[in-house]
């Protein structure tokens, strides 16, 4: 094995496309999943990779200080891709302090073990943070985020994820550790945990059960095809430039409720409804405490220095992964259950 690769939150949405990536496209690199398998991480997310020579799963919380460093002895990494993170908003107003110890303090033990193994060889390292554009706080009809946008985080979760944002970049400044950073848009796709918008809608349109949308449902996000975002994960690591931060989304803008009704649309001709009666599923509720209003990502960077761009047209995705829940009803009961 050439080089040894940490990927924590490996078992989880994003985490599992990117191990199932690495692992298929590098089989000379050593794939470690590290996963504390808490309610949105299975390992049936990688049940096709899972006896792959270069992969090893371990199970653990990356705020365990004796277990990382034990990690990093028995593999010796070369990088670190860091997803693990509390990710769920509605769920960071009910226990912000578990935000905090997960995203902030976990991030931080992970920069201390890498650091501590890495001092005396740094070249040929990388510590790699993936964050969210939430932590630039909420835009108004026009504009985007760019990676010098100004941070002004206005949830717990996005104050979490901002915190442990500023602790790679301090540890770059201070260290010369030699990190880099990418703040992503919404993304969607196969394997994500049902409490989220487009699998939620999803299997609530099967079951016929109402469609909850917040406020106006004018709330806009920019959204992200999984597997794009794996690849640009995957380009970032290879190439990009120590120290520096990358935008990603994937130019596909939508209100919450234009969202839900195209969903309902492509439902119910996957599942032979007459045209519009999902729709009358949906069903307002009171807004979210601190929702943002809009989110859009200025992704330029990226493509002009690095060469990424969405590969998938927002329609097409969106059908795709209806069809990928309806295919998989097992797989949502089985990860439900966990």
């Amino acid at each position: 094995m050439t080089n040894s690769i940490l990927i924590t939150g490996g078992a989880g949405f994003i985490g599992s496309h990117v191990v199932r990536l690495l692992v298929q496209k590098y089989p000379h690199y050593r794939i470690v999943n590290l996963d504390a398998l808490t309610y949105a991480g299975s390992l049936a997310n990688l049940r096709d990779v899972e006896t792959a020579p270069n992969y090893a799963f371990e199970k653990g919380d990356i705020r365990d200080q004796s277990l990382i460093r034990a990690l990093f002895e028995k593999y010796r990494f070369d990088g670190v891709i860091h997803l693990a993170a509390e990710s769920h908003v509605d769920r960071s107003i009910e226990n912000p302090l578990a935000f905090v110890e997960t995203n902030v303090l976990g991030t931080v033990n992970l920069l201390n073990t890498a650091r501590h193994f890495w001092k005396d060889a740094p070249a040929g390292k990388r510590f790699y943070h993936i964050s969210t554009d939430e932590v630039y706080g909420s835009l108004g009809d026009e504009g985007f985020f760019t990676e010098e946008t100004p941070y002004d985080p206005r949830s717990p979760y996005s104050a979490s994820k901002a915190s442990s944002d500023h602790f790679v970049r301090a540890y770059f400044h201070t260290y010369g550790l030699p990190v880099v950073v990418s703040n992503c848009s919404n993304n969607y796709g196969p394997n994500q945990f049902p409490e989220k918008l487009i699998p939620l809608m999803i299997t609530n349109i099967q079951e016929n059960k109402p469609l909850p949308v917040y406020g106006d449902g004018k709330n806009t996000r920019d959204w992200l095809w999984v597997k794009d975002h794996a690849a640009a994960i995957d380009l970032i690591f290879q190439q990009g430039k120590p120290g520096e931060t990358y935008n990603i989304g994937g130019n596909n803008e939508w209100k919450n409720i234009d969202l839900v009704e195209k969903l309902c649309d492509i439902m119910d001709e996957l599942l032979g409804r007459a045209p519009g009666a999902s729709r009358q599923l949906i069903t307002y509720v009171k807004d979210r405490l601190g929702h943002d209003r809009r989110y859009a990502i200025d992704a330029s960077k990226i493509r002009n220095e690095l060469g990424w761009e969405p590969s998938i047209q927002f329609e097409e995705g969106f059908r795709q992964t209806a069809q990928w829940y309806l295919d998989n009803e097992a797989w949502v009961r089985e990860v439900v259950r966990d």
